[in-house]
């Protein structure tokens, strides 16, 4: 079999990763230019396509049959050829079923809030619709958001909050007194700033991911014609995570993070990053700038570099003691990456050449609850780092 992802541009996409996981056929990359298309629809040189921005409405032309839910929704993303006769299908519709049972919403009966009016909220409207919704409103940029603060579910259907200009969000989450669940068809970074918000509010979340890869099951599906467990979706998003997401250490100055951060970027393939070392690298180090500028500007510095670091995908980042007491830091520590907070007794912490290390009791006594705070992963530094590094990557793959 032969297939392929066909769109306008391709950047970094997870889908001849996800495909490979889940068959053996040959599932290749084509960026094709409008222009282009009359020719290759009408060679027919493949199996199975998955069509994205901006085709998925452009080849509904080219079909001999479309689905029912592809219909409605008025978009194709799965094209399958059997015989020259092309067929096609809204695999999103099932993806989307998937992350809403993923997150444990309940959407029959509920109030529902959509963000955005694009192609995207289409596959979000008829699923919801179908699944018996109370109302099904969308919340685009004419509307007051007021008038919106009531609904139970919120669902992210716009690419605000997408890397890289990740840390935004189309709604204040908080508003909504009544949301019980936020969904988010964003998956980079793994936790946008809406995801975030609803995390510490106690409200039921999920990302793009599940949906992007139960989207692509069912695409498979369809390509060969043979049913493929669901459980295989968890396995290849967690697979696709661990890929693509950060290692952040966080934790005391002297506590290890740097020398037990290269021994996890050596054991992952993972590059390596001293936030520290990428400060120097713009003509100050840390304590030079502490000393001659002071710390309130040594963390704009610091937070500027985090920023541009923790935004990225496959990581391993030594953070500095001190980052978890801006606030700021926080959701930009989170937005992408496993949070380990390594541990060590006060008295074996190194604190030669840090200028904020001198009274190591009250420094821990302010950033210990911080560390724990934004920790996904909390461990014992030991003696031996190379421990530590395996019972890092032990609980991160649980």
């Amino acid at each position: 079999m032969k297939c392929y992802l066909i769109a306008k541009k391709l950047g970094h996409s997870f889908s001849k990763l996800i495909h490979n996981e889940l068959s053996d056929y040959e599932y290749e990359h084509k960026e094709l230019e409008e222009n282009e298309l009359d020719a290759f629809f009408t060679k027919k040189d493949f199996d199975g396509l998955n069509v994205t921005i901006p085709y998925k409405q452009t080849v509904m032309k080219y079909l001999d049959a479309i689905s029912p839910e592809a219909e409605r929704i008025g978009a194709v993303n799965t094209v399958v050829n059997r015989n020259g006769k092309l067929t096609g299908h809204n695999t999103d519709y099932y993806g989307f079923m998937y992350e809403i049972r993923e997150a444990g919403a309940e959407i029959e009966g509920k109030d529902v809030v959509v963000l955005g009016r694009g192609g995207a909220s289409k596959t979000v409207v008829c699923v919801c619709e179908n699944m018996g919704a109370k109302s099904v409103r969308l919340l685009t940029r004419d509307s007051d958001p007021e008038d919106f603060y009531d609904g139970q579910i919120v669902i992210n259907a716009t690419p605000v909050g997408m890397f890289p200009d990740t840390g935004k969000s189309v709604v204040d989450i908080t508003k909504f007194t009544k949301c019980e669940a936020v969904l988010d068809l964003v998956y980079n970074p793994a936790n946008t700033k809406i995801i975030l918000d609803a995390k510490r509010m106690g409200i039921k979340t999920a990302n793009g991911l599940g949906m992007l890869v139960a989207q692509a099951k069912k695409a498979c599906e369809i390509f060969t014609g043979s049913e493929i467990p669901d459980e295989k979706i968890d396995k290849i998003k967690r697979k696709i995570e661990f890929k693509t997401k950060n290692i952040v250490l966080v934790g005391m100055p002297g506590c290890g993070k740097t020398t037990v951060g290269k021994i996890l970027a050596s054991l992952t393939g993972k590059e390596f990053k001293d936030s520290d070392d990428e400060i120097t690298k713009l003509g100050k180090s840390p304590a030079e700038i502490i000393r001659s500028e002071g710390e309130t500007a040594f963390r704009k510095v610091e937070n500027d570099v985090l920023s541009h670091l923790c935004k990225k995908s496959g990581l391993v980042i030594a953070t500095g003691g001190g980052c978890v007491t801006v606030e700021k830091n926080h959701d930009i520590l989170c937005q992408n990456s496993y949070v380990v907070f390594i541990e060590r007794e006060l008295e074996k912490l190194a604190t030669d050449g840090r200028p904020l290390s001198v009274n190591v009791e009250n420094l821990w006594k302010v950033r210990e609850p911080l560390y724990r705070k934004v920790a996904d992963i909390c461990v014992k530094s030991t003696e031996n780092p190379d421990k530590t590094a395996e019972e890092i990557l032990k609980r991160i793959k649980g």
